[in-house]
């Protein structure tokens, strides 16, 4: 399967100072304010790390559940939540905290899946950072 998506952002005036936006092509950002303020402080609006673990966590969920599937296991919720450091300019880690309600699995093959769908999540391979994962089954 071959695909793409498209998002795009509007920069005006300087680093700290200006002001952006951020849209996706399926609008659900549209025109979506960041700033200086929303990465490196606590203005309204996003940032990018922060689009960044909602996509971290958003395909890993998804990658868990297609594998789940593929075990004979439908999940009734898997909550993944992505918490990223950002360092001397550069996100260094980000920690994934997941957890689920499956009905018939166990704990020990329930982390053996998650950690497969760490590794394998598109997101994931995509960074260059070092990423961690805590499980819980509920």
């Amino acid at each position: 399967m071959k695909f793409t998506r498209k998002a795009s952002a509007q920069w005006k005036g300087s680093g700290k100072e200006g002001g952006g936006t951020l849209t996706t092509a399926s609008k659900v950002l549209e025109n979506t304010q960041y700033s200086f303020n929303t990465r490196f402080a606590d203005g309204k609006g996003t940032n990018p790390e922060e689009l960044v673990g909602a996509a971290h966590s958003g395909c890993f969920a998804m990658q868990l559940s297609f594998l789940l599937g593929e075990a004979g296991y439908t999940p009734d919720t898997l909550d993944a939540e992505a918490t990223l450091t950002f360092e001397d300019g550069a996100i260094t880690h980000i920690q994934l905290d997941l957890s689920g309600k499956v009905p018939g699995i166990d704990s020990g093959e329930f982390e053996k899946i998650a950690g497969k769908a760490k590794e394998i999540c598109p997101i994931s391979k995509l960074l260059d950072t070092e990423i961690s994962l805590s499980v819980t089954l509920i």
